[in-house]
């Protein structure tokens, strides 16, 4: 699966890194996520079966756990979902909308980096990353390396960090209220072990292939290819304030790469 990364500068030093949302939408609906506990249990206990794979050693042992843990986040990401989905539908007033309106702020304050690395799923083998060709093409990839090395520490402390919580929240059960600290704590695990996923993969794409891979034809002998995009130097250009970008320079820029505004406004923009 090919995955279209679109890079650029938006204020300074800061620079913007974004999946297009066609091939992030595509990306999540090729999965097989079962929809009740019996279905995910029969998964389980298919994926489990030695009869099934003739290569019972331990490396398709290791194989089996990790695609076993991988559809148990999936089960609860959609579980999750679908009560966040109820959430938002609830009636204006109501408790649970007062509750979708906290988790709204809480999630304001991810940062856009987390979000970018989420989007690079173990199914991507290829990824194009689209830049304005006044950038160099040699610290494009360097840029990409970076986050996605910085990525994989900082989720990593993360990630143990919520999942020392989550004992600790769950306390707040006994409550006749809905433990808001428990479940943020359950989505901010199963966000930084996204994370932590997306920048391991991100890293092993961009570290692969030859230094000089670049244009659509090296794309299938290279795990990662760079593009430039004369359209997203021109969007640069026209809003650019003092080698900032404005809020309408953003919005153009992420109609016409298909990317989330919101994710891509957070990295700082002039108003």
């Amino acid at each position: 699966m090919r995955a279209r990364l679109i890079v650029f500068p938006v204020k300074g030093r800061n620079w913007c890194f974004s999946r297009s949302i066609d091939s992030v939408v595509s990306d999540c609906g090729s999965g097989n996520v079962p929809s009740t506990l019996k279905d995910l249990w029969r998964k389980l206990s298919f994926s489990s079966n030695p009869n099934v794979d003739s290569g019972s050693n331990a490396n398709a042992n290791g194989n089996r756990w990790a695609a076993n843990a991988e559809l148990l986040v999936d089960f609860a990401s959609n579980k999750m979902n679908k009560a966040w989905i109820g959430l938002e539908r609830a009636p204006e007033g109501t408790f649970k909308r007062k509750i979708h309106g906290v988790g709204l702020k809480l999630l304001a304050r991810v940062k856009p980096s987390e979000m970018f690395l989420k989007s690079i799923s173990n199914e991507v083998s290829h990824v194009e990353v689209t830049y304005p060709p006044s950038l160099n093409a040699r610290l494009v990839r360097r840029r990409l390396r970076h986050i996605a090395m910085r990525g994989s520490i900082i989720h990593k402390k993360y990630l143990y960090g919520s999942v020392t919580l989550l004992p600790l929240t769950s306390a707040f059960m006994v409550l006749p209220l809905p433990n808001i600290p428990f479940f943020w704590c359950l989505f901010r695990t199963y966000s930084h072990w996204r994370a932590l996923q997306g920048s391991e993969k991100l890293l092993q794409l961009v570290s692969d292939g030859s230094e000089t891979a670049e244009g659509k034809e090296k794309l299938l002998n290279s795990p990662w290819v760079l593009q430039p995009s004369k359209e997203l130097e021109e969007l640069l250009h026209q809003g650019s304030e003092n080698d900032d970008l404005n809020k309408q320079a953003i919005l153009k820029i992420c109609k016409a790469f298909d990317l989330n505004s919101n994710d891509v406004l957070k990295y700082g923009v002039t108003m």
